[in-house]
């Protein structure tokens, strides 16, 4: 795929995705009763990844840790 192309589509993507949370969040989307509200979920996620991110680093430290104390 063309370098340009690729640049392109994946700033359509990401400006999409942004308008898209940011609609679903202001104009209250619903269907059948239930909340399409992918601003909200996408930040659940991200704080998600960061405590799982933080528990890896934790247990990457430990490991370390022990791997030190053998030496």
């Amino acid at each position: 795929m063309n370098k340009w192309a690729e640049l392109f589509l994946g700033l359509i993507l990401v400006v999409g995705s942004v308008y898209v949370a940011w609609a679903s969040s202001t104009y209250s989307w619903s269907l059948m009763g239930k909340s399409l509200n992918f601003l909200g979920s996408g930040w659940i996620f991200l704080q998600g990844g960061l405590f799982w991110f933080a528990i890896m680093i934790g247990a990457l430290f430990i490991i370390l840790g022990i791997s030190d104390l053998k030496n």
